[in-house]
């Protein structure tokens, strides 16, 4: 039942659902209200103890790092900002559903000083969630000026995540090796420059197949007598996009 569960979740975030949403108070939380995002992002990390997410890192991390902060004040909706599914940011695009940051991250096991690679920074939260656990974090956005509000929010919040408007496909190899690479949206196959990044001892989760299809969501593993892989879960992802015409 758990890996039914978890599929119909990952499809949520997954799909590209774009809602409509109210905007409200102009950016100001009164104390009623803060008392509600209290309560709301305690239900969120209870929520994620239920889908069976158990690691105490990541749920504090998960626990700490305001979500509504990430949303664009434009799409950005108190009510159910901590609510289980994606929520738009603009551009086509959604803040990703908390159950699957917590997962992937949960699946990489990221720890204090390693350095990771995003690809896909989308709204900023789950860079902000691996800065939380003290990684090292790279982070790239195809689509800038996601890429320049992330950047803003992150430093705001005193993350000190890079943050690069370019190609996911590429990678970012000034900065590689890298003891983690998170991948956000689905290539058809693994791009050979992510692996080539891998540190010895590295991983990479990565979803992968046809827009049109069901995906797999891959854990890649580079060691000294070569690359593992193993399947994880059954997804759907938006397709990876390159810069490259």
């Amino acid at each position: 039942m758990k890996k039914t569960i978890r599929f119909v979740f990952v499809l949520l975030f997954c799909s590209g659902l774009i809602l409509l949403v109210g905007v409200g108070n102009c950016g100001r939380i009164t104390r009623e209200e803060t008392r509600k995002i209290e309560k709301r992002a305690e239900g969120m990390i209870q929520t994620l103890k239920n889908y069976g997410i158990t690691d105490s890192k990541v749920l504090e991390a998960m626990k700490k790092v305001r979500r509504h902060e990430f949303i664009p004040l434009a799409y950005r909706d108190l009510r159910t900002a901590y609510g289980d599914h994606p929520w738009n940011i603009g551009h086509g695009q959604t803040i990703s559903q908390p159950y699957i940051v917590a997962y992937m991250t949960e699946k990489m096991a990221p720890q204090p000083g390693e350095k990771i690679l995003e690809i896909g920074t989308g709204s900023g939260y789950q860079a902000a969630i691996l800065a939380e656990m003290n990684a090292i974090v790279y982070s790239i956005e195809i689509i800038k000026p996601l890429a320049e509000h992330a950047k803003s929010v992150l430093d705001e919040h005193g993350y000190n995540v890079k943050v690069k408007h370019g190609d996911g496909y590429k990678g970012w190899p000034e900065h590689a090796p890298f003891d983690v690479i998170i991948v956000t949206c689905a290539p058809e196959n693994i791009p050979q420059a992510l692996i080539d990044q891998l540190n010895i001892g590295g991983r990479m989760i990565i979803p992968v197949g046809a827009v049109h299809s069901v995906q797999s969501l891959i854990i890649v593993r580079k060691t000294s007598e070569g690359i593992r892989m193993e399947n994880d879960l059954a997804v759907r992802f938006v397709p990876m996009v390159t810069g490259e015409k």
